[in-house]
């Protein structure tokens, strides 16, 4: 009997169109192997959204993702939609709207060297020996979800400092955030070295303080798991300098959405990093890259970062592990014969295996 899968499409804007038809071409390829069919449902969010809708969130575009087995986002944004004006919808407003409307407080993002990309990354291939790191993100809190606001600045006026304006957005935390990201993260370890490097700012912030003291109440329920407190500054650092010694990073919103593209670098090129994002809802995977509007259309971006997406999206939500491991080897094997889209390419590429988004995910699916 076939299995029906509902799987919630987000093209979004960019090259986003580009590399979620070919996430479409190799699910289909899988479920033809595997018996499943998988039953494709596309929905606007981002700046395309705003375009029809006037929204960036549609509410068409959350029942949809309500009812689905998986959300799958491509990418949103660009400089049409980029404004200063808090009247004016904008694009990532609909990313953290669905993110926030799912429950998804878990974002997951894997990274890991691929051998034949080594020459790709801007480290030393000696600095990249061993990495292998899950960088857990709390996604739901902090920064990104506080008060914020404008207003005229009569303090600065009162005190001398000329009349002007005041922007504000508040870093707020609960206990309860806190504590279920870090159990997250903990029970990630068990599953892999078992270290967890928790990044904070508590020497300044007293948020952080508050993210320290929660995290090390829940580590005492994972004596099995080592912990080490790390400031964000300091990971910076580390992460270009010995990227190997992380296992798990746990950390907030900002931090994590900062130092996650930093370590995607490691990897050679942002096209190369998938994420999954978990919590009480429906599961949403996206590429960690933005839209790339520069090279939209011209059938050049890589779209193995989708791919790896569908391949958490396959292990987490799906229960298609064994489909799950069949791709990713499917990925290696194509980088392992030397395949390259041009963001991941270098001076030793042959021009003749340099191709583009389409011819990419065809040798994918030829390997699966």
């Amino acid at each position: 009997m076939t299995r029906s899968v509902r799987i919630c499409l987000l093209p979004g804007d960019g090259i986003g169109p580009e590399i979620t038809r070919e996430a479409v071409k190799v699910l289909r390829a899988i479920g033809e192997r595997r018996g499943v069919e998988f039953d494709f449902r596309e929905a606007l969010l981002g700046g395309v959204a705003i375009d029809e809708t006037g929204s960036p969130l549609p509410p068409k575009t959350l029942a949809e993702a309500h009812a689905a087995d998986a959300v799958l986002l491509a990418a949103i944004g660009g400089p049409k939609w980029d404004t200063t004006d808090p009247a004016k919808p904008r694009p990532e407003q609909g990313l953290l709207g669905i993110r926030k409307e799912l429950g998804l407080y878990a974002n997951l993002r894997p990274v890991r060297i691929f051998a034949p990309l080594v020459g790709a990354s801007s480290l030393k291939p000696e600095a990249l020996e061993g990495v292998d790191m899950l960088i857990v993100r709390e996604l739901t809190g902090g920064l990104y979800f506080g008060a914020r606001g404008r207003e005229a600045d009569a303090l600065g006026a009162a005190t001398g400092g000329g009349a002007g304006r005041r922007a504000y957005d508040t870093l707020d935390y609960r206990e309860y955030e806190i504590e279920r990201i870090a159990r997250t993260a903990f029970e990630a370890a068990r599953g892999r070295r078992s270290k967890v490097h928790s990044v904070d700012k508590a020497n300044v912030l007293e948020s952080s303080r508050l993210w320290r003291e929660v995290v090390h109440e829940v580590a005492r329920d994972y004596a099995d798991v080592e912990l080490i407190d790390q400031l964000v500054d300091n990971t910076a650092m580390q992460l270009v300098r010995r990227p190997a010694q992380f296992d798990v990073i746990v950390t907030e919103n900002m931090f994590g959405d900062i130092l996650s593209d930093e370590a995607s670098m490691l990897t050679g090129s942002l096209g190369m990093l998938a994420s999954a994002s978990l919590g009480d809802g429906t599961a949403l995977y996206e590429p960690s890259h933005g839209s790339a509007p520069d090279i939209a259309g011209l059938g050049v971006a890589n779209p193995l970062a989708m791919l790896l997406s569908v391949e958490m999206m396959l292990r987490h939500s799906l229960g298609m592990q064994e489909a799950s491991d069949a791709l990713s080897d499917a990925i290696a094997r194509t980088l392992d014969d030397g395949y390259r889209t041009r963001d991941i390419a270098d001076e030793n590429t042959d021009a003749a295996l340099l191709v583009g988004t389409v011819e990419m995910g065809d040798l994918v699916v030829a390997r699966l």
